[in-house]
């Protein structure tokens, strides 16, 4: 008897979840990956900035996956709405749950929800065509903004800040979040970190990639690249290499300034109706290794501020959640009974795209454990209850003919392989006429 598996979520997770599955089972086995939108990739499609196509090319071996016959791509179907936890467990023998890390951590600042005061997620979401975000939600008409943050999330909010809109024009920004960037006051950003050189969490390639920017001159100060002593890991050391040879630099006339700071932190957003400065306040290491203020305070008047201090999870309907580690708590994968889960659902936002197959590895070799020589227990076919429903799933083809019509946008805009069709209607016109 086929044995017969959910996973909820097609990023790189829950894609990798069904490669182990087919790779490992020792049965016939049918893999149906549920996603609340029409399009599968998850990060890799909306979180991989735009100009960097290299990581973007992981697509086609997930795509290869998608394609395998064991595996179908149920597009458009919302856990919680269209099905509960118990409509899967009637219609499979077990699920994964791989939806990852979708919103950021916030500050706890005051002004922290004014206007002009947002997520750095949401604003990769935008210049990603997510469906989630309108093309409308960012007018970039501020004269300097200030991401808070030093991981590659932040390096890429600033870099897609600094370039022009003809530089980022052959890649697959929807077209009018293309037009808007086209029409950015911004001249001057703020990447601010909490500590040190030494501590910032963005890796070398990235690192690089700002010091080659043709439109902005990089500014380092030389008394925040100081860096005392310590036998540093080449990673890190790559780091202070870099960020200290940009330290002190003239600046040569470029139209924008990014400015990468350390030993900040924010501790109030200013502003009435919408955000009209940011206070920051000079750090230090205490003794036991912890931030601390020195009562140092700067003020900078930046229209937008964007955090970028980490990914979180969000509980899923009647699925367990640990609210302190905003993760699902888990033995290897296991939930309970049948229940499992893959990714930063899982261990939270740490490693790489990579990171996802050792580890969705490590949750199917437990439910196929658990599963074996158990009797099977579904009743319900999936298809019939979506049916009952009136929800139609976006199908594996429909998906292609979507790449499609953005590839044809593409052609007809003038600009490189494609174009990201923006938001749900756009989408399902073209994948169904």
């Amino acid at each position: 008897m086929t044995l017969r598996v959910a996973v909820i979520g097609s990023g790189p997770a829950g894609i990798y979840t069904a490669e182990a599955l087919v790779k490992q089972a020792q049965e016939d086995v049918q893999v149906d990956v549920i996603e609340r939108l029409p399009t599968p990739y998850g990060l890799v499609r909306y979180g991989v900035a735009p100009d960097h196509t290299s990581i973007k090319s992981i697509a086609n071996y997930l795509r290869r996956v998608l394609e395998l016959p064991e595996v179908r791509f149920l597009g458009g179907v919302t856990l919680g709405e269209h099905l509960s936890v118990e409509d899967l467990l009637a219609s499979y023998d077990a699920v994964v749950y791989a939806t990852g890390a979708m919103v950021d951590r916030k500050l706890g600042i005051p002004g922290e929800d004014l206007p002009g005061s947002v997520a750095a997620t949401d604003f990769v979401n935008w210049y990603c065509g997510h469906p989630d975000v309108s093309a409308s939600m960012f007018t970039l008409d501020s004269p300097e903004v200030a991401v808070i943050g030093v991981g590659n999330v932040a390096v890429d909010v600033v870099r897609v800040l600094a370039k022009t809109a003809e530089e980022l024009s052959s890649t697959d920004v929807p077209h009018d979040v293309l037009e808007r960037l086209g029409e950015s006051q911004v001249k001057a950003i703020h990447m601010i970190g909490r500590r040190g050189p030494e501590h910032a969490k963005f890796t070398l390639k990235e690192l690089r990639e700002l010091g080659e920017l043709a439109n902005a001159d990089v500014c380092v100060r030389e008394d925040e690249a100081v860096v005392l002593g310590g036998d540093f890991p080449r990673q890190i050391r790559g780091n202070i290499d870099v960020l200290q040879s940009w330290a002190g630099r003239d600046p040569v006339g470029r139209p924008r300034r990014l400015d990468v700071r350390f030993w900040l932190r924010p501790v109030e957003i200013l502003g009435t109706d919408r955000v009209e400065g940011l206070r920051l306040e000079r750090t230090r290491l205490s003794e036991e290794g912890r931030v601390v203020g020195t009562g140092e305070f700067e003020t900078i008047p930046v229209g937008m501020v964007l955090r970028s201090v980490g990914y979180q999870s969000v509980p899923l309907p009647g699925v367990p959640f640990d609210e302190r580690s905003m993760t699902v708590p888990n033995e290897a994968g296991r939930i309970r009974e049948r229940e499992y889960v893959a990714g930063w659902l899982k261990r939270g936002p740490t490693g790489v795209i990579g990171t996802n197959k050792s580890d969705a590895a490590e949750t199917v070799r437990t439910l196929l454990s658990d599963l074996a020589g158990h009797d099977r227990l579904r009743s319900a076919p999936i298809d019939a209850l979506l049916h009952e429903r009136g929800v139609r799933p976006v199908t594996y083809d429909e998906w292609l003919a979507i790449e499609a019509a953005e590839g044809a946008l593409a052609k007809s805009l003038g600009r490189g392989e494609r174009v990201k069709l923006a938001g749900l209607e756009a989408m399902l016109r073209a994948c169904r006429p």
